[in-house]
This record gives structure tokens, C-alpha cells and sequence, in this order.
């Protein structure tokens, strides 16, 4: 199949079936090429053709580190270059897909849990662009879903996101750290309890606009 065809068949799959379908649809599909796609799809303007592309993307990879874990790797490290400076790129949607590949896969979060936390430390691969920060805290948060235990040293970097003016920030921080509290306690600050801003988040394979204090509690 052509890239053309090959991305027109992709994208249909995302916003035409339930997304478990279309996942048993891709796995049938040659999935190092079915990636190319997906990865394209992680700047669509459609909102939730972009996510459903960024679960995808992470569900393949998983799926290749079962059977083809040097393959896996190779994505993993595709994804770490676009988040890189010297990329050119800005790397949207990179974090989110190595955090859903790791809730899916126990042997890339081995690998790479400390790498995505690293994007969240000052003395680490911390990332500027306050956009970027938004997907690498949900990208945790996923991983924290599944693993806690991963997800742990990533705790004392939420602090300055509880404080942020950036409403998305605070309530991606606070969901992170309820995740994390599983494995370890997190204090989540008082008046992110109280604070009535809704943000948009995808949860559960759906957009949805949810209070931060509910993200909170």
C-alpha cells in the first residue's frame, strides 16, 4: 500500500471505529509502517484524531517490544530526538506516546520511565516550552495509571506545577499525583482541592472537561 493510501486507510480507522477496533485493525497491518502515519497525525488539528493517534502510537510500539523490542527502542528513541533541541522540531505528542507505550509495555518502562521524568527535573532534560510540560506531566500521569511505582520520581517535580498560573498545569499535576499517591504519598496542595477551573483532558479514550479540584481528589 502506498504512504498515501496507507495514511487515508490510518486515519480513517482513528475517526470512523471504536478505538479497541481499530487498535485489533493496526496490529494486523505491517506495524512499522502503520507508525509513520500516526506519528503525523500528532499535530491534526482535530483534537481527538490526535489523541486516538497518540494512544495508537503508543499501543504499537508496545506491541513491538513484545515481539521486536530492538524496533521498539528505535521508536522510543524517534520520539526522545523530537523532544532534543537540535531536532528543529517541537516534539508534540512525543511525551504522551512514550508514556502510553510504557503503561502498555513493563519492558520499555525499564527502559525509558527515567528518561520521561527527566523532562519534568531543572537538573535534568527539563523542557521549556510550557505546552511541551503539559504532555510530559499527562505522558507520567499514564504511566503512573498503570505503574505507579514508575512514576514515583517524578513526585517532587509536580511542586511548581500545583502553582502554576497555567490552568492545564495544575490540573495535569494534580492527576499525576493522585496516580502516584498509589505507589507513594504525594501532597497535593489545598487550594488545588478548591479550584473550580475545568480543564480539558483525555481520559478513559475520550475528551472531557473535568473541575481540578476533581482531578485532585
Amino acid at each position: 500500500m502506498h504512504h498515501r493510501a496507507l495514511k487515508i486507510v490510518v486515519r480513517n480507522l482513528l475517526v470512523n471505529e471504536e478505538l479497541k477496533t481499530a487498535l485489533q485493525q493496526l496490529y494486523q497491518m505491517n506495524l512499522r509502517r502503520v507508525i509513520n502515519p500516526l506519528f503525523g497525525f500528532f499535530c491534526a488539528g482535530d483534537e481527538l484524531l490526535r489523541w486516538r493517534a497518540i494512544t495508537a502510537a503508543g499501543a504499537v510500539i508496545a506491541r513491538l517490544a513484545d515481539a521486536r523490542l530492538e524496533e521498539a527502542r528505535v521508536l522510543m528513541r524517534r520520539l526522545m530526538w523530537t523532544l532534543n533541541d537540535e531536532s528543529g522540531g517541537i516534539g508534540w505528542g512525543s511525551p504522551e506516546a512514550m508514556g502510553e507505550a510504557m503503561a502498555r509495555s513493563p519492558r520499555l518502562t525499564k527502559e525509558y520511565a527515567n528518561i520521561l521524568v527527566s523532562y519534568l527535573n531543572p537538573d535534568g532534560n527539563y523542557l521549556e516550552h510550557e505546552m511541551l510540560q503539559c504532555g510530559v506531566l499527562w505522558g507520567v500521569g499514564r504511566l503512573a495509571g498503570a505503574r505507579p511505582l514508575a512514576a514515583v520520581p517524578a513526585a517532587p517535580f509536580l511542586t511548581p506545577f500545583f502553582e502554576s498560573a497555567l490552568p492545564q498545569h495544575r490540573g495535569l499535576a494534580a492527576w499525576c499525583a493522585l496516580a502516584i499517591t498509589v505507589a507513594a504519598p504525594v501532597i497535593i496542595p489545598g487550594t488545588l482541592h478548591t479550584d473550580d477551573t475545568a480543564i480539558r483532558i483525555y481520559l478513559e479514550e475520550s475528551l472531557q472537561d473535568i473541575p481540578i479540584r476533581e482531578l485532585a481528589a
